[in-house]
């Protein structure tokens, strides 16, 4: 071995060692681990709507085209808090409830205009709302059929006359207790909500067949 190559060496031994020491210390580089595939559950009900409510609603309605077949555009749940005006924790408590019951973070909504009676100034603070769209829609709208409806004291039903004349429903719940993902123990208040199911039905006999077949209890 020649003088050079024995510097070369010695070298690539200080490399090493250097190389070693960091290893022991935790300051190696992490080594890249291969991409696991995430398999992402379809939500119960979209199946049930692409497997069952399709074919039965173009059936029913006599569709020439299954685009003509309603679905689900979005929901829109939202709560009122005016007395944030004298409270703002009220507020923030109406945020963290409508957070956990809908499972998308809840935003602050504002007054649209100046009521005199109620001492609101335009732009004031004054509720929550969140819009859920896609796998989150139908999770709720599932949780809401099957669990917390069902939990309403004297439950008999949903009005069936709640429809706006172009295929929306509109449900007003009086306590958000009836989600069980609410910890009575814990809120700030007893309080309301209101919940908008938005559609591409045309008419309200169309939605209301749409909904039911969803498991929503209209009262007869």
């Amino acid at each position: 071995m020649t003088k050079g190559e024995g510097k070369k060496s010695e070298k690539k031994a200080g490399v090493a060692n250097v190389a070693e020491v960091k290893k022991e210390k935790g300051e190696a580089k992490k080594v890249s681990c291969a991409k696991v595939p995430v398999v992402v559950m379809e939500p119960r009900l979209k199946k049930i709507y692409r497997e069952q409510i399709l074919p039965e609603l173009f059936k029913e309605f006599g569709y020439s085209s299954k685009l003509q077949i309603p679905r689900l555009e979005k929901i829109v749940v939202n709560m009122g808090v005016g007395e944030a005006l004298q409270n703002k924790k009220l507020l923030d408590a109406a945020v963290n409830d409508l957070t956990l019951i809908t499972g998308q973070k809840a935003v602050k909504t504002k007054a649209r205009k100046s009521i005199a009676n109620f001492k609101i100034r335009t732009g004031q603070e004054i509720g929550v709302k969140v819009t859920l769209r896609g796998a989150r829609m139908y999770e709720f709208l599932d949780r809401l059929v099957n669990v917390a409806l069902p939990r309403v004291k004297d439950f008999r039903g949903v009005n069936q006359n709640a429809f706006d004349g172009h295929g929306n429903y509109s449900l007003g719940i009086v306590e958000q207790i009836i989600f069980p993902e609410i910890d009575f123990d814990k809120i700030e208040r007893v309080s309301g909500l209101n919940i908008v199911i938005v559609t591409t039905a045309q008419t309200d006999a169309e939605a209301k067949a749409f909904l039911a077949k969803f498991g929503m209890p209209f009262r007869k």
